[in-house]
């Protein structure tokens, strides 16, 4: 704790801070709470995803002895481009996926067998929930980190700053008071002094 001064100039000081910390603090809770709900978002939407994930694979069980069938399916499907854009939550710059652009090489008709194109369908379907599965984890990974720091503001406010402001406060006004007090003491007593000499007189 810092060493205090017993001054009015530190008291104006220490309400100063409290009047900051005060006015600071519900702007911190309110992005505490923004964050903790978009995590909540952002885990729904995973969650969302990976029941999408699950589905398409349960799909895929009756083809898979055909999708094993090695028909070079690598050399025909691709992503060309990933589009992103930057977003921002809660004052936090993430990367947003917009769209998987896929590159599908021609292929011949008669030499490949006929699942191909429902595995092509099916390969862009499953790499563009992936992707987005990451891109969401990645976001949510950097908003658990601004949930943390900001988390770890509030309570210095709630638990340290603001209590202290308030005790310096007290402490400083008591010592200011005792302080008036005494001069008063003293200033009867020599009050009272120069009346007796002045009686003696």
């Amino acid at each position: 704790m810092a060493k205090i001064k017993f001054t009015k100039n530190e008291l104006k000081k220490q309400k100063s801070e409290l009047r900051r910390y005060l006015r600071f603090l519900p702007t911190l809770q309110l992005k505490k709470q923004q964050l903790q709900f978009e995590i909540g978002k952002i885990d729904s939407t995973i969650d969302d995803i990976e029941n999408k994930i699950n589905h398409l694979n349960s799909e895929l069980d009756p083809w898979v002895d055909v999708f094993a069938e090695d028909a070079g399916l690598e050399n025909i499907l691709g992503i060309k481009r990933v589009h992103t854009e930057v977003g921002n939550i809660a004052g936090v710059d993430i990367l947003v996926l917009k769209d998987v652009e896929f590159k599908v090489e021609t292929y011949d008709l008669l030499l490949t067998p006929l699942w191909v194109d429902r595995g092509i369908d099916v390969c862009k379907r499953m790499v563009s929930l992936r992707l987005k599965q990451a891109f969401l984890k990645r976001q949510k990974d950097m908003l658990n980190e601004e949930l943390r720091i900001t988390t770890q503001r509030v309570n210095l406010f709630e638990k340290v700053k603001i209590p202290q402001a308030k005790e310096n406060i007290r402490i400083i006004r008591i010592y200011l008071g005792d302080l008036q007090t005494a001069e008063v003491v003293r200033g009867k007593i020599a009050k009272a002094k120069i009346s007796k000499r002045t009686v003696l007189l």
